[in-house]
């Protein structure tokens, strides 16, 4: 991606969406879900705090429903932006939906219209937002951490 005003005006979005998961992913009870260990690692490089539990992890879906109803009271579903993600998102939805919790499928369609086609696997957001803000002279460690409270000492 060239650096430029559709760049800048696409990493103010991210930013400002990721935070927001950041902050929600810090509370109590919020789970995210993704479909992989690579994808795990790359929502941790952006300073994912929270539990991230793998769809793939050797469980059917129904499964890992219940174990997310166990340890779960917020479910934000993060899948690939791709037909399978997709498919597994409302799968996972459809487990869910009867339980007595929050989930979260906006967040994985926000992130989707701030992509714009440009992403389709989760494990490739940490690169992505790296060249994006690295195009805008700035690390996307620094960008992310801008709005977070500053370190003490």
């Amino acid at each position: 991606m060239r650096p430029g005003n559709g760049s800048t005006a696409t990493l103010e979005r991210f930013v400002e969406q990721w935070q927001r998961l950041r902050s929600a992913s810090a509370q109590p009870g919020t789970v995210v879900l993704v479909e992989g260990e690579r994808d795990r690692r790359a929502v941790r490089r952006l300073g994912l705090p929270g539990a991230v539990e793998t769809l793939h992890a050797g469980r059917s879906l129904s499964e890992t429903a219940h174990a997310l109803v166990r340890h779960g009271r917020r479910i934000v579903v993060l899948t690939d932006w791709d037909n399978e993600g997709g498919h597994l998102a409302h799968r996972i939805g459809d487990f869910l939906k009867a339980e007595r919790l929050e989930l979260d499928l906006d967040t994985r369609r926000r992130l989707a219209l701030i992509l714009r086609g440009e992403l389709v696997h989760v494990e490739g957001l940490y690169g992505w937002a790296r060249r994006l803000a690295e195009s805008a002279g700035e690390s996307i460690e620094q960008r992310l951490d801008d709005g977070d409270e500053s370190p003490t000492g």
